[in-house]
């Protein structure tokens, strides 16, 4: 007998993970909320379709039937006709055969829940006055652990762009190129594509005529030089390297310099000290830790460094995801946003 989708609940409070901030924040760029304010967020995961949701104390993740997830499936027919012939008819029934334990281990290594955040958030409140006024408001942010692969692409759209913008890019590579995953309430979700499809004759003008401009020619030449030192296989292989080893191997790539090979060894390699350097982050180290470097109007590679390593002294080895707590909290977005049901009361770190 077929099994109908289940919502697997897992043990997950706000405090440590906040969905409307951390899949909102400029990290991923697939995540869609269902409806405005409905707290329900939908994305590809592990070449599978999930609705996210939460309440206090837990998280709720309802995976979507793929084409996959489909048998032909023996069943007599109700009718007449059939009965009587004694035949049965062949239907197409979901068979998804998904446990809490698979599940629970695709999002703890997604979001990354091994990690205590309110252990982090406590050590980071201790050391910096700043962190502990800031964080009250904008508990539960956290690091994706994400598919290098998507990671990487994804951050080489991110190039002089927005958030919507860099948002429908990702969505035209993925239905230019990527497999259909499932169809959810009339909505066709495709998988990332893979390196050597984007390392594929035409990509670029391709990419062109869909508007990516200088960023076509970044994906199609980064997916080929990716191939000629060894396929997936070799990015992979670069979450072994230490951190500057990582990220010096990473800049050898078409159009990825400090910024965005830093998104990729903190999001995507496991570096959790990595601290990803825009204008924004600049205007807050400015502005709150290094106010000599008001002087400056632009990130030079000088300043680059020396706002990570200011970073690293205060938070230490997850200093990136203390930046990402300081990022979120200072966008304009998120100004209105209020801490929700029991973490908008001041947060009592332990």
């Amino acid at each position: 007998m077929s099994k109908v989708l289940q919502i697997i609940k897992i043990a997950c409070p706000k405090s440590e993970l906040r969905l409307n901030i951390t899949l909102q924040c400029g990290q991923s760029f697939r995540w869609r909320e269902v409806k405005p304010g409905s707290g329900e967020w939908r994305g590809v995961v592990a070449n599978r379709v999930w609705t996210l949701s939460q309440d206090e104390t837990h998280l709720f993740c309802q995976p979507h039937a793929s084409s996959e997830d489909s048998r032909p499936v023996r069943k007599t027919s109700k009718n007449t006709k059939w009965k009587k012939s004694g035949k049965s008819v062949a239907t197409l029934q979901p068979e998804l055969d998904i446990s809490q334990e698979k599940v629970e281990a695709i999002f703890r290594n997604y979001f990354q829940l091994d990690i205590c955040l309110m252990k982090l958030y406590t050590a980071w409140a201790e050391a910096d006055d700043n962190f502990a006024s800031v964080s009250q408001k904008f508990p539960g942010i956290r690091m994706l652990n994400q598919n290098p692969v998507e990671n990487l692409f994804s951050f080489i759209c991110s190039s002089n762009n927005n958030i919507q913008r860099i948002s429908m890019m990702v969505e035209h590579l993925c239905e230019m190129y990527g497999s259909p995953v499932a169809t959810v309430e009339g909505k066709m979700w495709y998988s990332f594509p893979t390196i050597p499809v984007l390392a594929g004759a035409g990509v670029e003008d391709a990419l062109r005529t869909k508007g990516f401009g200088y960023r076509a020619k970044f994906i199609h030449k980064t997916a080929q030089m990716i191939m000629e030192k060894g396929g997936e296989a070799w990015l992979h292989s670069l979450r072994s390297l230490p951190y500057p080893e990582c990220r010096s191997q990473l800049m050898t790539l078409h159009g990825v310099g400090a910024k965005v090979s830093d998104c990729i060894c903190l999001m995507s390699m496991g570096h959790l000290e990595a601290i990803p350097v825009d204008t924004h982050v600049f205007q807050i180290a400015a502005r709150d830790y290094l106010p000599h470097l008001r002087t400056y109007k632009t990130v030079t590679d000088k300043v680059y460094l020396e706002i990570g390593k200011h970073f690293r002294t205060i938070f230490g080895d997850y200093a990136g995801w203390a930046h990402s707590v300081l990022f979120s909290a200072d966008l304009k977005k998120f100004k209105a946003l209020k801490s929700l049901d029991s973490c908008a009361k001041k947060v009592k770190y332990v």
